[in-house]
């Protein structure tokens, strides 16, 4: 195309990706306010006359957030390279040789080759085993946790969580090709099945023996670290009326969507605590799944969630923002 197209919604949006079919496409994520943008604009710009069989779009971050949040961008400038409707790469700041190097890696990619054909019965025997592998603790059973669909299952599943055991499941009745392969891989004619490290543990009657014998708990792994974490990032929340995280300190924010937070927060009058996600991995990757909110910044009033930026920027707009902020709001 040799040109860098702007972005106005996500309609248009998704349109371009539709039509750029199997080309490679590359989305710059910018703000106005960032320097770094405007210089990274230039080398869009010369990508794109260079290589006008890619696709070449911008999107202003700020003023498109359900696109932001739909590819996780916590700062600008970020670029999403895409192919065939999938991600195939990413780059976080303003890295002009990086940026190139990546649309050169990609732009004659093709989609993958197709898979060696293999018989039937070892494919199914590769799923297995990779289903078996894909968790420490895994069980086959009928159903899911909330909704077991025999008694057996249900009560295997009381004696995991009577365990605080942290495991993963596998629904048999979803795929009948998994619940009769699985009964010849493994030598066992019924379910449920419980896995550990890859190890079959056994059914329903061995799991209530190594119970009662109290041999279950040594051999499954516990939820210990996901409930501290869980604990912590609660007390964290909690540690005052309004808590904000965000990247950086309220003093020198780093990233524009905190600095624009932080300005909102200042202006309404009302004190507030902050947290740097920067500062501490595990909250920053365990607040987004506590939440189900993928983006920073995060702004919690007497330990509710009430959303990131634009929800604050529409909470302003209606004027509600300081009575949200004191608990106050209907």
């Amino acid at each position: 195309m040799g040109k860098v197209i702007p972005v106005q919604n996500e309609t248009e949006f998704n349109k371009h990706l539709t039509e750029a079919k199997k080309s490679l496409v590359v989305i710059h994520f910018w703000a106005s306010w960032a320097e770094q943008c405007k210089q990274m604009n230039e080398v869009m710009a010369e990508l794109a006359t260079q290589n006008t069989n890619v696709v070449f779009l911008s999107v202003e971050a700020e003023e498109i957030p359900e696109i932001s949040h739909k590819y996780e961008i916590e700062a600008v400038p970020t670029f999403i390279l895409i192919k065939n409707h999938q991600q195939i790469g990413r780059l976080n700041g303003a890295h002009a040789p990086e940026l190139t190097k990546l649309v050169k890696q990609h732009i004659d990619t093709i989609a993958p080759p197709t898979p060696t054909i293999t018989d039937p019965k070892t494919a199914l025997n590769n799923r297995l085993k990779s289903l078996i592998n894909s968790a420490p603790c895994i069980l086959f059973m009928k159903g899911n946790p909330s909704e077991p669909r025999c008694g057996f299952s249900r009560t295997i599943v009381g004696i995991l969580e009577e365990h605080k055991c942290k495991f993963s499941t596998f629904d048999i009745l979803q795929d009948q090709a998994v619940r009769q392969g699985l009964k010849e891989f493994s030598n066992w004619p019924t379910y449920p099945q419980l896995y550990v490290n890859g190890e079959l543990i056994g059914g329903l009657d061995i799991v209530k023996e190594m119970a009662q014998e109290g041999e279950l708990g040594s051999v499954l792994p516990v939820q210990e670290t996901k409930q501290s974490l869980k604990d912590r990032i609660k007390a964290t929340i909690n540690q005052s009326k309004v808590v904000l995280f965000m990247k950086g300190e309220p003093s020198s924010p780093r990233c524009g969507f905190s600095r624009q937070i932080v300005q909102i927060l200042s202006e309404s009058g009302v004190s507030y605590s902050h947290f740097d996600i920067l500062t501490d991995e595990e909250i920053r990757q365990g607040l987004k799944k506590y939440s189900d909110w993928p983006t920073y910044p995060q702004l919690y009033v007497e330990g509710e969630l009430i959303g990131g930026l634009d929800i604050v920027k529409e909470l302003v707009q209606a004027g509600e923002l300081v009575e949200t902020l004191k608990g106050e709001a209907s």
